[in-house]
């Protein structure tokens, strides 16, 4: 689905989630809000949608292929993955649905409340592909952007599924920057990175870190032949740098303002 017309449908749906039901029916339209409701009818489609299901396995399923292609040139490193965690292997839909429908944004402090449970279930397709990556020698590297303080229940969650390398080595969590290059360089002083996977743009690269919607687009563009190839890309309409990239990435704007700002963007006719 198209962004545009996902995020116009998510106004609709919000206004009626923000409605009382015990609310008689009228005919002028509820009012309507993108901010703090939408993202609960985006973790909607995650979690029930086929499409959703299908998208994941296409995606692992390229991965499969473009990892066998790999092996059969093999260089003077051991050969790795690199792979984000949050709606790339692991799925957090219940921690959006649980803070939207109560009116709230993301907060550090609840969603540490959700990755203590280590409840999160796996995105489909993962772990099956991780484990056929390790069956044929190559090592998993996990860089998220969770901070040091969940090292101990990502690794609960992610042993809970059994996913190859799930320990201290193997998991690169954040540190003092948001932007992963400097962790994907480490990994790359001793392995031959062939595959790097996630749902954000900038678990791939350097050049898509933080940047606003027209240069996100543009650098995109120019690395059209790597999505497919070497970068595989999970759908995530949650969340991500795609939306700040709209409101220059100030989260100190007040839910008020980033409605206003978000609304801005819907293409209407």
């Amino acid at each position: 689905m198209r962004l545009n017309n996902f995020l116009l449908t998510c106004t609709l749906i919000a206004g009626m989630a923000a409605c009382k039901s015990t609310r008689p029916v009228t005919s002028q339209a509820p009012s309507t809000t993108l901010v703090p409701y939408g993202p609960a009818w985006a973790a909607l489609w995650q979690q029930k949608a086929a499409e959703y299901k299908a998208l994941c396995f296409q995606a692992y399923n390229i991965a499969k292929v473009r990892l066998d292609e790999n092996l059969q040139h093999p260089g003077n490193k051991p050969v790795a993955i690199v792979t984000d965690i949050d709606e790339t292997i692991l799925d957090n839909s219940p921690y959006t649905v649980h803070t939207s429908l109560r009116g709230q944004a993301y907060a550090d402090k609840t969603w540490t409340e959700w990755t203590d449970k280590a409840a999160a279930d796996t995105v489909p397709g993962a772990l099956s592909f991780l484990k056929y990556a390790a069956s044929k020698g190559v090592r998993v590297f996990y860089i998220t952007n969770r901070a040091e303080t969940e090292r101990t229940s990502t690794l609960k969650n992610l042993q809970h599924w059994q996913f190859p390398d799930a320990d201290n080595e193997h998991l690169l969590l954040k540190t003092t920057t948001s932007g992963k290059e400097s962790r994907r360089q480490q990994v790359a002083q001793t392995h031959q990175i062939i595959l790097l996977m996630g749902d954000n743009l900038s678990d791939f690269a350097a050049i898509f870190d933080k940047q606003p919607v027209t240069e996100r687009e543009k650098v995109t563009q120019q690395s059209a032949a790597d999505f497919g190839n070497r970068f595989i890309v999970l759908p995530n309409p949650m969340y991500g740098d795609w939306l700040p990239a709209m409101f220059q990435y100030n989260y100190k704007r007040s839910p008020q303002e980033l409605d206003s700002i978000l609304k801005t963007q819907l293409k209407d006719y």
